[in-house]
């Protein structure tokens, strides 16, 4: 019986190691993965002076899981599975997450990690606990309201515009209660805690509304694991169903929810794709239902246009289409020059 190859385990950051990154990309590429750029560290098996797998650590979550053809079948998935998972326990990551092909479900499961939503046969996102997704289930449990009309609107917010002001003041006016999650990860403009303040404060007159901050189980496209997926719309329909799921299995059930309201979407194809999906997969559980954009000087409301305002210092355009909780902050954070 030929003895099983001698494997060294080392931690390599990302950056700064151009040399050691395109041996890793060639890893992947030979898995037929690609990298995302969100990935700081990794953990590298050597055999030798040879490359022979990897697995990436973005925050807590387990991307870029390669091993070397020639070993595979030596248990070294696993074994990466753990060194990597052992790093990021030592850096104070308990709760982890991973998403790869469903054809990897059983020999991830194996490894200690549950699947949470698939995506038919693109994606299935999964976590280090048979139990994560029911205990955050029961934290929210705390806001749950009684009513027969109980909405929800999820928004990132990148800034809080009378656009989004407009679309919760007409769900909380359809509703008993309205609960409003901010997508919490910061691969936006303004990062969460500056969108969570401005939202916040622009329902603050809304009596009935709930404010939550988002969790990793409201996941934001930016920060989806797309390593695996190389066709974009492969990528746009994953994250989609994935997040959808979970909003329609698990957190709507926890707060009795039975609306989801949206903004119509003039401008952003990868929004409109997703507002089709939510019809499709909430259908029967939960209601969607679309709001049209309100408009201000003839154009539709959007944080983008505020955005791109912001940066040429328009200071007295952002004023005609952001409340006025929201213009105190960009005038107190981003310029003195605000009129």
């Amino acid at each position: 019986m030929q003895a099983r190859p001698s494997i060294d385990f080392r931690v390599a950051e990302v950056n700064g190691n151009t040399q050691r990154l395109a041996s890793i990309r060639t890893l992947l590429a030979d898995s037929g993965l690609g990298m995302d750029s969100d990935i700081t560290t990794f953990v590298e098996a050597w055999s030798g002076n040879r490359l022979v797998g990897c697995a990436g650590l973005a925050a807590n979550v387990i991307k870029c899981v390669a091993v070397d053809e020639q070993l595979r079948g030596e248990n070294l998935s696993a074994r990466l599975l753990a060194e990597v998972s052992h790093l990021a326990l030592a850096r104070g990551h308990f709760h982890l997450f991973l998403c790869t092909r469903p054809c990897n479900l059983e020999r991830f499961r194996h490894s200690g990690f549950w699947p949470v939503a698939q995506s038919g046969n693109n994606a299935v996102l999964m976590e280090n606990t048979p139990s994560g997704i029911q205990r955050y289930c029961r934290t929210l449990q705390v806001d749950r309201m009684p009513g027969k009309r109980i909405g929800a609107i999820v928004m990132n917010a990148n800034p809080f515009t009378l656009g989004h002001r407009h679309l919760v003041e007409q769900a909380a006016r359809a509703c008993d209660w309205l609960h409003l999650f901010v997508v919490r990860e910061d691969a936006s403009f303004f990062p969460f805690a500056a969108r969570l303040k401005m939202v916040k404060a622009g329902v603050a007159h809304l009596p009935n509304v709930i404010v939550h901050e988002g969790s990793q189980y409201i996941i934001s496209r930016a920060t989806f694991p797309a390593y695996f997926l190389k066709e974009t719309g492969k990528v746009q329909q994953a994250w989609s169903e994935i997040d959808l799921l979970i909003f329609r299995n698990y957190i709507a059930p926890a707060l009795g929810i039975t609306h989801r309201f949206i903004g119509s979407e003039p401008f952003c194809d990868i929004t409109r794709q997703y507002n089709q999906t939510m019809h499709q997969l909430l259908a029967g559980a939960v209601e969607v239902v679309e709001i049209p954009r309100i408009k201000a000087t003839g154009n539709a409301i959007s944080a983008s246009e505020v955005r791109r305002l912001l940066q040429t210092h328009q200071f007295s355009r952002i004023r005609e289409i952001v409340p006025d909780t929201t213009f105190a902050h960009l005038e107190s954070h981003y310029s003195a020059e605000a009129v």
